[in-house]
């Protein structure tokens, strides 16, 4: 296994291992639902408190994970508005960057309840559904991010429109859904 897929699988297990729900999200997840592509880092969703995450770094950095000490005294990013930490897992003289959200708004809650355990080359995960991928895709709204979402939602074909507008609507991304939506029916007809 290589340093990437070992330090995924590392995560995973050791949050299994501590009894804390995640879900994979962004590259790995799109690999899953999409047209595989490459990806060099790993990010997670976790439910776990702000006061938890100290069990959290104890745990990650005996699996050779570096947790910059900004993070051991609190500090949160913001990234969309989710609150995120980062952390990076070395091996031999290669490092692979880690972002962990934290599942603190009810969006993100909602993401760890609709996860689905999915083979992946990684071994078993827990993933974000694709509706979930897709919002969180249009969330970052990149140039890669909108090819994900084109390529899952080819790959996927229906997905649930419904529930995809409803989360679409806070964060204001629902615009930009229902045009990706729209242009991914017009280019299956064509």
């Amino acid at each position: 296994m290589n340093e990437f897929g070992l330090a995924l699988r590392n995560m995973a297990d050791t949050f299994e291992r501590m009894g804390i729900s995640y879900a994979v999200i962004e590259g790995i997840a799109v690999r899953a639902y999409g047209i595989p592509r490459p990806t060099y880092d790993v990010d997670f969703i976790l439910s776990v408190s702000r006061e938890g995450f100290s069990d959290v770094f104890d745990a990650i950095e005996e699996q050779e994970f570096s947790v910059p000490e900004v993070y051991r005294t609190g500090r949160v990013d913001q990234v969309a508005e989710m609150p995120l930490v980062k952390i990076r897992f070395y091996l031999k003289d290669r490092g692979v960057d880690a972002d962990i959200f934290l599942a603190e708004t009810p969006f993100q809650q909602e993401i760890l309840t609709r996860r689905q355990r999915a083979e992946t080359m990684d071994g078993t995960l827990w993933l974000a559904s694709p509706e979930d991928i897709v919002l969180l895709k249009l969330l970052a709204n990149r140039t890669r991010d909108r090819s994900d979402v084109q390529d899952i939602l080819f790959t996927q074909g229906q997905l649930d429109d419904a529930y995809m507008k409803k989360w679409a609507a806070e964060p204001g991304v629902l615009p930009l859904l229902e045009k990706t939506l729209a242009d991914s029916r017009a280019s299956e007809e064509n």
